[in-house]
């Protein structure tokens, strides 16, 4: 194995993430997790952490997280070991990750967390080595499969658009900022040419293409259950679904994501489809959807846009102390 650094997978929900994270975990050299928000709830929280008031706050606040916790962290080993590097928040955040890695018999770690790609900057900066993968997907397919239809509500078709827009100009910044440690991965590439795929991304991230990760035979299961190395996953994907085809999501919002996200989507090779809607459709439109989905992209804009580029939107509920806190033992639990 090359000497490589830690593994990033960022990207919009529904656009295949935990598919590639449990491809990458099948490795016998990689040990991946998924939402541990170490970024998002921790990085510059709770000031400098040379201070060791800061990272008493910070490390009891991340010990009492349940996503934290499902790492079983060794509370005495990592206070000793970060004391023992450099004080930083990257250098705490890769302590924990670095234990499970090592608890799992793998010798490198990785991450899963939607919109990490706004902390490609500070990532590079600690781990040189770093490689960062951006899953995107079709917006129009991934609009359908992150909505519940009992939810829809007027507006967010933009509000949607707006954010997969955001996603593709951050992963294009990213790539061009950081050529060689930066890579975006078509949803639809893994699916369809899922082995092709797959030894183009190891060979970016250094590793040697191992068969089983197309069947992900031993990935390592990481949830709210104990993580550990499984037999394999009988839900694996094998086509992708026209669903923006059907009636979900409707033909006139399949409409507002063509005309408002056109040049991105045909720069990223989605062609665009013909949506055929009567005149009273073409009115609704006109009159009701495209105002009130203009009106989601601006409320986009206004909340998210003019968050910092490594701030983590605050419509994914990803602040300190929005999930229940889980007091924690202080002792691994292995």
């Amino acid at each position: 194995m090359t000497d490589w650094g830690p593994i990033f997978i960022g990207g919009l929900d529904s656009s295949g993430k935990t598919l590639l994270r449990l491809m990458l975990s099948s490795h016998p050299n990689i040990s991946m997790s998924r939402r541990t928000y170490m970024w998002t709830r921790f990085y510059n929280r709770y000031g400098d952490l040379s201070q060791p008031q800061n990272f008493e706050r910070c490390f009891e606040a991340m010990l009492n997280q349940k996503p934290v916790q499902i790492l079983r962290p060794d509370s005495q080993r990592i206070r000793r070991e970060f004391w023992e590097g450099e004080p930083t928040y990257p250098n705490l955040f890769a302590i924990f990750h670095r234990h499970f890695a090592e608890r799992m018999g793998k010798p490198r770690w990785g991450d899963q967390l939607g919109f990490i790609e706004r902390y490609a900057d500070p990532i590079f900066e600690a781990h040189p080595n770093a490689r960062m993968i951006h899953m995107v997907r079709d917006p129009r397919d991934r609009y359908d499969l992150s909505l519940i239809p009992a939810r829809r509500k007027r507006g967010r078709a933009g509000w949607n658009t707006a954010r997969w827009l955001d996603s593709i100009q951050l992963a294009k910044n990213n790539q061009k900022r950081y050529p060689d440690r930066y890579m975006i991965v078509h949803y639809e590439s893994l699916i369809t040419n899922r082995q092709e795929t797959l030894m183009k991304i190891c060979a970016f991230i250094g590793e040697e293409f191992m068969p089983g990760m197309l069947t992900m035979r031993n990935a390592i299961r990481f949830g709210d259950d104990e993580p550990g190395i499984v037999e394999g996953y009988s839900r694996v994907p094998v086509a992708i679904p026209d669903k923006f085809r059907g009636p979900l999501p409707a033909k006139r919002e399949v409409a507002f994501t063509q005309m408002y996200a056109r040049h991105a989507m045909l720069s990223l090779g989605y062609p665009l489809e013909p949506v055929r809607l009567s005149l009273r459709d073409w009115l609704m439109f006109l009159v009701v959807d495209w105002p009130a989905n203009l009106a989601g992209v601006i409320a986009w804009r206004t909340t998210e846009g003019k968050q910092p580029a490594n701030a983590i939107p605050a419509s994914n509920g990803n602040q300190p102390g929005k999930l229940p806190v889980t007091r924690y033992s202080g002792q691994a639990r292995d």
